[in-house]
């Protein structure tokens, strides 16, 4: 069946194309430009840090953010066993020990208690992963990281625009990550984001992430880099896309909002929005009754013409984390019922009530 509804594709309807010729015509296309300046000045601001660097992916921000805080072997970083691969390779690519936690029922994020257990003399930092666009318990993070004197990473790759009690996501940490893939909020087409407040530790990002450049002499290298950077055309389209990131947010909360309106009172439960917090929904979940539905609800919907995803797997269930058995009842069962649905600025109101009536039919029959 021909996919007719998408779970997510990019919105360009502003300046991409005016920046991306701009960028072409200068000449400046790659690593070096004008946009990269601006896209990190202009993202900063948007959410309130005092540093911005950008990055050519979301998981090597993560990575970078990791290298800056000098996290390595022999280290523990706690991280949730519910989220995307790339947060725990990220911990794995420093020779740190990725230390799961299970997921709290009503929000689907970390559970501070579990960090809580967790926590051993080895234990370096906790990475607060900011699920499907739902902010993480900060301040129980905030308190466990301070009263136990280890570092806090956020990462916001699926939270851009999300808040917590007035405050944006990524703000909180020592340092922070975001991801600008094709499927995010806004979109570098592949890029990412790392913040921090800490100039100390945006000084030693940029180091590492341009091959360990020495600031002051030229092509000498002092410390082991990366070649992280964004181009100057993807920070291009990364400014554009920014320019309209409050209409992409509203746009996302409307289509939530008639997808939590039609499900109420049926045997779809919508992802719940704890209070003083802004979901940005960079994904619109659901969970099923059952666990067997899950798979025959996406199978109805993709015949029907529209994509879905599963809610990620447990990191603690795939082959190369799962030596030492682990369970971690809250997660499993949230990945086992969860489904994304579509979700995307330009989505037509006949698509969403056609998504809706879709799930509704498949209940009925």
């Amino acid at each position: 069946m021909q996919i007719e509804i998408p779970v997510y594709q990019p919105s360009i309807c502003g300046n991409e194309i005016k920046y991306v010729l701009d960028c072409l015509e200068s000449t400046w296309i790659s690593s070096k430009g004008k946009y990269i300046l601006m896209f990190e000045n202009a993202f900063a601001n948007f959410i309130g840090t005092a540093h911005a660097t950008t990055v050519c992916n979301g998981t090597v921000a993560i990575h970078l953010a990791l290298l800056a805080l000098g996290i390595g072997e022999g280290d523990e970083v706690i991280v949730p066993t519910l989220t995307y691969i790339a947060s725990v390779n990220a911990i794995t690519y420093t020779g740190a020990k990725p230390v799961f936690v299970d997921s709290l029922k009503d929000t689907w994020q970390m559970d501070p208690s579990d960090v809580k257990r967790k926590l051993t003399k080895q234990t370096k930092a906790i990475m607060a992963v900011h699920l499907y666009g739902h902010p993480c318990e900060m301040d129980s993070l905030l308190k466990i990281s301070k009263e136990n004197n280890i570092f806090l990473v956020e990462d916001c790759a699926g939270a851009i625009g999300s808040k917590y009690k007035g405050k944006h996501v990524g703000c909180f940490g020592d340092i922070s990550t975001f991801s600008f893939f094709g499927n995010k909020t806004i979109t570098t087409g592949e890029g990412g984001m790392v913040v921090t407040n800490d100039e100390t530790l945006f000084n030693r990002s940029v180091h590492f992430k341009g091959q360990g450049l020495a600031k002051h002499r030229q092509y000498w290298h002092d410390v082991i880099g990366y070649n992280y950077r964004m181009t100057n055309i993807c920070a291009a389209i990364g400014l554009a896309q920014l320019e309209s990131i409050d209409f992409f947010i509203s746009q996302k909360a409307d289509i939530a909002k008639k997808y939590k309106a039609s499900f109420k009172g049926s045997e779809v439960e919508f992802h719940e929005v704890k209070e003083d917090v802004v979901h940005a929904y960079w994904m619109c979940s659901i969970l099923v009754a059952k666990f067997e539905q899950r798979d025959q609800l996406r199978d109805y919907l993709a015949n029907k013409g529209i994509e879905t995803r599963p809610l990620f797997y447990p990191v603690h269930t795939m082959p190369m984390y799962s030596k030492m058995f682990q369970r971690f009842e809250i997660a499993e069962n949230l990945a086992g019922r969860g489904i994304n649905l579509p979700s995307y600025p330009g989505m037509t109101d006949d698509q969403v009530s056609f998504v809706i009536k879709s799930i509704l039919d498949f209940y009925e029959k």
